[in-house]
């Protein structure tokens, strides 16, 4: 059932599902919006907008009352326009019960929508394909995937979070528009590669996190491999392994992705000319940066434009 937009509820929903998101969060960080709904045993989502007060750090826990379950974070990926303080967009899968520690940081404005669901309850709707997926439902394998962002991933959360819910078969509608979500999502992960998928420890996702950090921190100048590698601390071999199971594609093609989605986003919101884009995103030639933005976003910049306008 849904709950309403308050710190109180908030904190009584994580309560129910059995999942301790501990003092600090509690104390350090002004809920503005939520709303929850849970399925149980085998389903909740929830969504919520807040800002950090004071940094802090803080532990995950499994929740206990969905149990072997999955999880599917988006965190900043609906709303208005973000400011300098908030983190970059992202989708992140893995099993609930995966531990690793969340850094909160000062005055950051966070909105994220989280759905927990059984693994077993998921397989079954997947059906045939579950076994294309079955590194999600080894348990003896912790994870951890990032995946790109879809514009109909956007849409459907946009759909829950800013729609108001039908005046009949509210449940049934969340429910539905859950499922919606994650199908829109297992769209985007069936294109991954298939590999076999390596346990990874700690020290690895957090060394491949740096190296994406690195990767995208200009976007008008490329770091080399090189570079990298010494920032992984590992062999190449080991280190673009590594990436491409965490993030569904190559170091390159991820560079390229993000490229063009900060060159759409210039268009887009900072109303920047496609040439001004391209320039500011490393392309001297027009021409180039008008192919690769077409193989990547689907349309040619000056149509984007257009259609945005």
């Amino acid at each position: 059932m849904p709950i309403q937009n308050d710190k109180l509820n908030y904190l009584h929903f994580f309560n129910k599902i059995g999942y301790n998101i501990g003092s600090n969060y509690i104390q350090n960080v002004d809920v503005h919006n939520y709303k929850s709904f849970d399925f149980f045993p085998d389903l909740a989502m929830f969504f919520a907008a807040y800002t950090v007060k004071k940094t802090f750090s803080r532990p995950t826990a499994a929740p206990k009352f969905i149990k072997n379950s999955i999880c599917f974070f988006f965190k900043n990926v609906f709303g208005d326009v973000h400011s300098k303080k908030d983190e970059k967009p992202f989708i992140r899968i893995f099993p609930a019960s995966y531990t690793y520690t969340s850094i909160f940081k000062k005055d950051s404005r966070v909105k994220t929508v989280s759905v927990l669901i059984s693994a077993e309850y998921l397989k079954g709707f997947l059906q045939n394909d579950a076994e294309k997926f079955q590194y999600l439902f080894d348990t003896s394998n912790d994870f951890l995937i990032e995946e790109i962002m879809t514009d109909d991933i956007v849409r459907t959360i946009n759909d829950i979070v800013k729609n108001e819910a039908p005046a009949t078969l509210a449940d049934y509608h969340y429910k539905l528009k859950a499922m919606e979500l994650i199908f829109h999502l297992f769209k985007s992960l069936s294109k991954r590669a298939q590999s076999a998928h390596q346990q990874l420890s700690d020290k690895d996702i957090k060394s491949i996190y740096k190296v994406r950090d690195k990767l995208v921190s200009s976007f008008d100048k490329p770091t080399t491999i090189a570079e990298l590698k010494q920032i992984a601390g590992m062999n190449e071999l080991k280190m673009r392994k590594i990436f491409t199971q965490v993030f569904g594609m190559g170091i390159y093609d991820y560079y390229q992705h993000f490229r063009m989605h900060e060159a759409a986003r210039l268009i887009r919101e900072e109303k920047l000319s496609v040439s001004e884009a391209g320039y500011q995103t490393g392309f001297e030639n027009l021409s180039h940066f008008s192919r690769t933005f077409e193989k990547y976003i689907g349309q040619k910049p000056k149509k984007y434009a257009l259609k945005i306008s």
